[in-house]
């Protein structure tokens, strides 16, 4: 029951933060004031810290660990990855171009994520 309820809990948090991620990336590609507006700037922290938290939970519940299991050291390297385009993308990205293309690749990084959480394999794809 526990395992479930925090399952269905950190699933809400990846729907949040995808979803968060797209509405903020099209705010910056159309320039708008909202990207900057102070619930933009907070919500994201505090749905990503929860998303964490349930991470955490799910692996200390499970007993399966980054650097043991190798599917979710995957997972964190590229949250790691993800965090660093998504700044780029919607903060650090010195052009509309190279926040752009931060953001897609973002967005390829957050479904490679995903793919290994289903799959349970570094490598979802092969």
């Amino acid at each position: 029951m526990l395992y479930q309820t925090l399952k269905d809990l950190h699933l809400s948090f990846v729907g949040l933060t995808l979803g968060g991620m797209l509405l903020r990336g099209g705010w910056m590609l159309r320039d708008s004031p909202l990207l900057g507006h102070r619930l933009t700037r907070i919500l994201p922290h505090v749905i990503d810290t929860m998303l964490l938290l349930s991470g955490a939970a799910l692996a200390v519940l499970t007993a399966q660990y980054p650097l043991v299991q190798p599917w979710l050291t995957a997972k964190v390297a590229a949250l790691l990855v993800y965090v660093f385009l998504g700044t780029i993308a919607l903060k650090r990205g010195r052009s509309k171009r190279a926040r752009s293309i931060a953001l897609v690749l973002a967005l390829v990084c957050f479904g490679y994520i995903v793919s290994v959480a289903v799959a349970r394999n570094p490598w979802p794809f092969g």
